[in-house]
């Protein structure tokens, strides 16, 4: 096993399986992080700042108060304030009070917003259909059910 990743970490020994497997993670999560990293580079766009406008775009025209977007974010940020913040500035992202509370916050993507998903997710999903292409549903199942098991008593605690 692990030919490609011996290869391409140049090691030809690893501590265990479990070892192979997390590196053979880390190395699949990185290639991905990268190539969706450029499609959104291409749009003048962070990783992060795309995925807080899916997150919004989900709860259009509601909002999400900045709790409820970091707890729904992939990889969380520390200052999800300022990523907002970036947002708004460029005409993407808006903030309002809550009327049932007016103390708050909420942001909710805009018209502008939307616009720049409607042209980033064609992109994203030819790359998805890409990368898993080489996979049947079966596996493309099995790839999704193994890789919860690791991070299952995260969310069920």
């Amino acid at each position: 096993m692990g030919k490609i990743l011996k290869k391409r970490l140049k090691q030809e020994n690893f501590d265990n399986l479990e070892h192979e497997s997390i590196l053979n993670i880390l190395v699949a999560s990185n290639y991905i992080n990268t190539l969706v990293e450029k499609i959104c580079a291409e749009h003048n766009i962070t990783l992060s700042q795309f995925n807080v406008l899916r997150i919004l775009n989900g709860k259009y025209p509601e909002g999400y108060p900045r709790c409820d977007i970091i707890n729904r974010m992939i990889n969380p940020s520390p200052d999800v304030t300022r990523l907002i913040d970036r947002l708004i500035k460029d005409g993407f992202v808006e903030r309002f009070n809550s009327k049932e509370d007016r103390r708050l916050s909420l942001a909710r993507i805009t018209e502008k917003g939307r616009n720049l998903l409607s042209e980033v997710n064609p992109e994203i999903r030819k790359l998805q259909i890409s990368l898993f292409k080489k996979f049947n549903k079966e596996e493309k199942k099995n790839i999704s059910i193994l890789l919860e098991k690791l991070y299952a008593n995260e969310i069920e605690n």
